[in-house]
């Protein structure tokens, strides 16, 4: 394959699927590999330049750890290329933060989401997971990623941030809005997914306002109270947290329980093997996790000159680290096309492959993924599609929008 003909920009070409030939292709001839840009690629007052592709398992964590050669702050941690103005309002997002500033903002957070606080969340877990089965049980057939897959999320993300279950589906749509402006299915434009934004940022200015009056046990509640270097969060610095939780924690576990159910539709005997012995589960979730890789990249810049993978990076150039091709690296993983629910060892990069970035939500997201398949296996039998999936148009979200799905309910 000609590397030259590889367009990672195409977001086209992964509503087909995730081009794991091109990404193979990469990792065989240049697993370091300078990108081309593209002057069509136009997000938030930026544009799209050439980028180094990072593909190989081993480069991939490479970059994710060094966060002081490899920084998220200086250009942000998208593809694209914002502006100068944009730029500053991203830089208070805590994605887009290197230590010691990002390792402040985190240790706030890190207070909702220790595994003590997550594993007091389980039966209430349990209990939503049933009332959401519950109500597809009615029927025979549903469309497992509206009825099922986001609305565990949605519910526990709204517990965790003192959001009231009604208000729910509000953070469905704005993240929707904001994710999927440029699938053709949602007919979203920019003036609208900007809409979003401004509307989500309203609720979180209100949400923060009466936690401030009346706190509760909740992250918001923690936010507008907390300090940082003695100086309370700004409203503008909530909102841009609220922003965070509402997008990740609701889009990478409904599309990571989405994807898990389609692998082991897809491989029968996998799901088999769950079926009978439910001590595997911790395990499939693990290669759920790696199968699925609902993140699929993410943007460093180089702080300095600097080796990786036999290609010299300069200072200011833009790299990309592909966590959906290093999670299939052949020489990090064992036949790594296979879905295999008893894999082990397991050290996917799904959640960022360790470093200062690596995901908050982790526990949380382990839990729901858990939770949910035991559920399921409970309740539900004779799973099939009655029509092909449908993906989301994104080269950042390896997304699913619909899942046609028929079964029986087991009594």
């Amino acid at each position: 394959m000609d590397l030259t003909d590889i367009d990672l920009w195409d977001k086209d070409r992964f509503v087909e699927g995730v081009p794991h030939e091109w990404f193979i292709a990469l990792r065989e001839q240049a697993p370091v590999f300078w990108h081309k840009g593209d002057p069509n690629e136009k997000a938030m007052g930026g544009d799209g330049g050439p980028f180094w592709a990072v593909t190989g398992y081993d480069d991939v964590v490479t970059v994710n750890r060094d966060n002081a050669t490899f920084s998220s702050a200086e250009r942000q941690v998208f593809m694209w290329d914002p502006d100068d103005a944009n730029l500053e309002q991203q830089r208070l997002l805590m994605l887009n933060m290197d230590p010691p500033m990002h390792t402040r903002y985190r240790r706030l957070i890190n207070k909702g989401f220790t595994p003590r606080m997550v594993s007091e969340l389980e039966s209430t877990m349990r209990k939503r997971t049933r009332d959401i089965i519950d109500k597809v049980a009615d029927g025979s057939e549903c469309d497992f990623v509206v009825d099922v897959a986001s609305e565990l999320p949605l519910q526990v993300i709204a517990d965790l941030m003192g959001v009231p279950q009604e208000d729910r589906h509000k953070l469905f749509d704005w993240s929707n809005r904001m994710i999927g402006a440029e699938d053709p299915e949602y007919g979203i434009t920019q003036e609208m997914t900007q809409h979003a934004s401004m509307e989500l940022y309203a609720y979180a200015a209100e949400l923060a306002e009466k936690k401030r009056a009346d706190p509760k046990d909740d992250l918001i509640s923690v936010l507008t109270h907390a300090a940082v270097d003695g100086e309370q969060l700004t409203g503008l610095e909530i909102d841009l947290f609220f922003l965070l939780l509402t997008v990740a924690g609701n889009e990478t576990t409904r599309n990571l329980i989405s994807h898990g159910l389609v692998a082991l539709l897809e491989h029968p005997d996998e799901l088999a093997k769950v079926r009978a012995n439910r001590e595997l589960l911790p395990s499939m979730v693990e290669e759920m996790l790696r199968w699925a890789s609902p993140v699929m990249h993410f943007r460093r810049t180089a702080m300095r000159d600097v080796q990786l993978g036999g290609q010299q990076i300069k200072r200011g150039d833009k790299v990309v680290i592909w966590y959906i091709s290093a999670n299939r690296d052949e020489k990090a993983f064992k036949d790594p096309f296979k879905f295999d629910v008893s894999r082990t060892p397991n050290e996917h990069v799904a959640f960022g492959g360790g470093g200062p970035h690596f995901c908050l939500g982790a526990n949380l997201a382990r839990m729901e993924i858990n939770v949910m398949f035991d559920e399921i296996l409970d309740r539900l039998d004779d799973l099939e599609l009655t029509a092909p999936v449908s993906r989301l148009r994104s080269n950042f979200i390896n997304g699913l929008k619909h899942i046609p799905l028929k079964f029986t309910v087991k009594h």
